[in-house]
């Protein structure tokens, strides 16, 4: 695919912060494979950037990962945000950036598909832990129409009841 995928256009960061619940995604080196009730935390800081705080549970033992997620861009209006990791979290020694970018979003900021131009990563997120099989299939059929293989999406685990703070 010659296309980059689309993303939002105008992008409000302060309603996009809060917590999502990760429905879907594709593997990526730096989370557990097996995490059960991922879930990211965007803060919003008075500089206009979000604190990200990304956490999931493997046999019951909470993994997490902090990091800042700003525009790559400031003056462009497209969601394209770069995500800077500080790692380990406990006694960060060195940092990972990578893209995300919001490729869709609903109206509400309920739902959101974020992946990467390369289409290596994709996540489908939600402001629920559980999301119904029609709205779940229309995010992956939208992940699908830009390019993404989904034949790897895994959905993610998520309690009934999500651990707590």
């Amino acid at each position: 695919l010659d296309s980059e995928p689309t993303v939002v256009k105008g992008l409000d960061l302060k309603r996009y912060a809060g917590r999502w619940y990760e429905i879907a995604s594709l593997p990526v080196p730096y989370l557990p494979k097996d995490g059960e009730d991922t879930r990211a935390t965007y803060t919003p800081k008075d500089d206009g950037t979000l604190d990200v705080l990304n956490e999931s549970w493997v046999n019951g033992k909470r993994n997490f990962v902090k990091g800042n997620a700003y525009k790559a861009d400031p003056s462009s209006d497209e969601a394209k945000l770069k995500v800077k990791f500080y790692l380990p979290p406990s006694n960060p020694t060195f940092t990972v950036v990578g893209d995300y970018w919001v490729l869709y979003l609903d109206a509400d900021y309920h739902y959101a598909i974020v992946g990467e131009p390369n289409r290596t990563s994709l996540f489908i997120l939600s402001r629920q832990s559980h999301i119904d099989d029609k709205i779940y299939n229309q995010l992956v059929q939208k992940a699908v129409d830009e390019g993404y293989d989904v034949s790897k999406l895994r959905k993610t685990p998520q309690s009934k009841t999500p651990p707590p703070q």
